[in-house]
């Protein structure tokens, strides 16, 4: 545990280095007052696409540009040499990253939106979200050497989890949104916005637990990704 927390410490100090955190104040600042132009009976639906398209995920960068940093300084390496784990590195950058994405998404709520949320629904459907897409990234950016060589391919997940948009804007019904993870993030967002009586105890569960299951999943990815491109010596990668 004491491990554990010294590489949070460790991560929080390194993320405020890399700029992150200015960063994430920009983009708070910026959709704060982009979204009071917007009048209130609109932000019901605007708010939670926010909180998905940006907020919630806007660790799948971070977390992509950490790892790079990491790489590029050669520190990721010198983690073969110790006792930490690749469990207790990724659960330091998945509580580090999804607590600022939770941050981030509360502060634009309440000062564009206010307090007639649940903020239960709300705060499950932010951090699973981010979660779920910081996962994605890890699992993304392990191949690769630059954000150059990265960011193009990395749309590929962005485009395919973006899917259940389709379904929130209404442009196109289907049940077989509910196949995509991130369909859950929609349901519990929607949710928390006063769509909680058009939404069933059924639909949020499934929500919850569908999601849950590919976390675990991704997780086990991640670290087959970690040791093919880390610890098995893959540290070419693609160029």
């Amino acid at each position: 545990m004491n491990r554990m927390f010294g590489t949070l410490k460790l991560d929080l100090r390194l993320q405020y280095r890399y700029g992150f955190y200015y960063a994430a104040a920009f983009i708070t600042l910026l959709w704060i007052a982009l979204l009071f132009t917007i009048p209130k009976p609109y932000l019901q639906v605007i708010v939670p696409l926010v909180i998905f398209t940006d907020l919630g995920v806007v660790g799948f960068y971070f977390i992509a540009g950490q790892i790079l940093f990491e790489k590029s300084e050669r520190t990721i390496y010198a983690l073969l040499l110790t006792p930490l784990t690749f469990r207790e590195y990724l659960a330091s950058k998945l509580a580090s990253f999804s607590i600022l994405a939770w941050i981030i998404s509360i502060l634009v709520v309440t000062v564009s939106y206010g307090f007639e949320v649940d903020f239960l629904l709300l705060s499950l459907g932010i951090i699973l979200t981010s979660i779920f897409f910081l996962l994605i990234g890890v699992i993304a950016v392990l191949p690769y050497q630059s954000i150059s060589s990265f960011i193009i391919p990395s749309q590929l997940y962005i485009i395919v989890f973006y899917l259940p948009l389709i379904d929130y804007l209404g442009w196109f019904k289907s049940i077989l949104f509910y196949l995509i993870p991130t369909q859950g993030s929609l349901v519990l967002l929607k949710a928390a916005f006063g769509g909680a009586g058009n939404t069933s105890l059924g639909q949020l569960i499934f929500a919850v637990f569908y999601m849950l299951i590919w976390i675990v999943g991704l997780i086990k990815i991640a670290q087959g990704q970690f040791e093919k491109h880390i610890t098995a010596g893959g540290r070419g990668g693609k160029k």
